[in-house]
């Protein structure tokens, strides 16, 4: 009886401790021995969270290497990983169409971030199939990015203000890494012949890069990988690098090589020989621990490629 007494003596408090404990936003704002539990969709948003978040958050990204965003549907072990989360940051502009109602779902329940919407829009490039949608890949342009990594920094900031200041300094510091990244890559690429700038990948997910850095850019496939490809797309590309006398063209991490290699065989049967001039990482980045696996490290890679390839 003492013993049934005092458990239900204690009822009450177990239950506020596991209230307390079970709401992450409570639990771990401001505490010193807990990270805050960050979900991302894409890596390239789980580098930013762990760069601006440090020490603060433990980061786990649900699309790994080789992962296609586009046609990723969400798993148990992934509503899972959301809804223990503290925050989510996702990319939107339809890049994880799969997901849409996931998100929905989670942002009445917790802060949910589409970071790549902050970007004004008059500086998202439309979908030239249809004016009411943006092309997601904003990653590529690496000032446009920037809004991305401030969006996930005021987010850390709200969502935890007693350490705003780690979060700005660390802003501060990663934003600088990303300036130095851009004249990098502008050095690099004056070493390709301006008539030469042309890139011709599997699908349409380099238009930013184009812009930033002067390429004339051309998929087989549209902005997604959703989208089909036919007959006369791979007799339209072969007739351009055969018109044009376009020697290279290059596959991505995340999408099937069968659709660019299409196109070689077909340029080949035309009597114009065309090499693959490397994997670039498009959608997703390369695998965990490589330098290819941060979002800088992917980014030089395909500078460097696209430069070694076409200069």
């Amino acid at each position: 009886m003492k013993k049934v007494f005092l458990i239900m003596l204690m009822a009450p408090f177990l239950l506020l401790a596991a209230c307390g404990t079970g709401n992450g936003e409570t639990a771990n704002s401001g505490s010193n021995d807990e990270k805050i539990k960050v979900a991302t969709t894409i890596a390239q948003i789980g580098d930013i969270a762990q760069n601006i978040g440090g020490e603060h958050v433990e980061v786990t990204s649900l699309m790994g290497p080789g992962t296609d965003p586009h046609l990723y549907k969400a798993v148990q072990s992934d509503i899972k990983t959301l809804s223990n989360a503290d925050i989510i940051f996702y990319n939107g502009l339809h890049l994880e169409g799969q997901m849409n109602e996931i998100f929905e779902k989670m942002r009445s329940e917790k802060p949910t971030y589409a970071v790549a919407e902050n970007i004004p829009e008059e500086k998202l490039a439309a979908d030239p199939t249809n004016p009411e949608i943006f092309d997601p890949h904003v990653w590529f342009d690496i000032k446009l990015w920037e809004y991305a990594v401030e969006e996930v920094k005021n987010g850390l900031v709200e969502l935890d203000p007693d350490n705003k200041e780690d979060y700005e300094q660390n802003f501060k510091e990663y934003k600088q890494k990303l300036d130095d990244l851009q004249a990098y890559a502008k050095e690099k690429v004056n070493e390709i012949p301006k008539e030469s700038r042309v890139l011709v990948t599997a699908h349409d997910a380099f238009h930013y890069f184009g812009e930033a850095y002067g390429f004339e850019v051309m998929g087989l496939q549209g902005l997604s990988t959703e989208s089909e490809y036919g007959l006369n797309d791979v007799k339209r590309l072969v007739d351009t690098l055969v018109d044009r006398n376009i020697k290279a063209v290059f596959i991505e991490s995340s999408v099937s090589e069968r659709s660019i290699n299409a196109v070689v065989e077909g340029a080949k049967e035309r009597g114009h020989n065309v090499e693959i001039g490397g994997e670039l990482y498009s959608d997703a980045m390369g695998p965990a621990d490589t330098e290819e696996g941060t979002y800088i490290g992917m980014f030089r890679h395909n500078i460097n490629t696209i430069v070694d390839s076409l200069k």
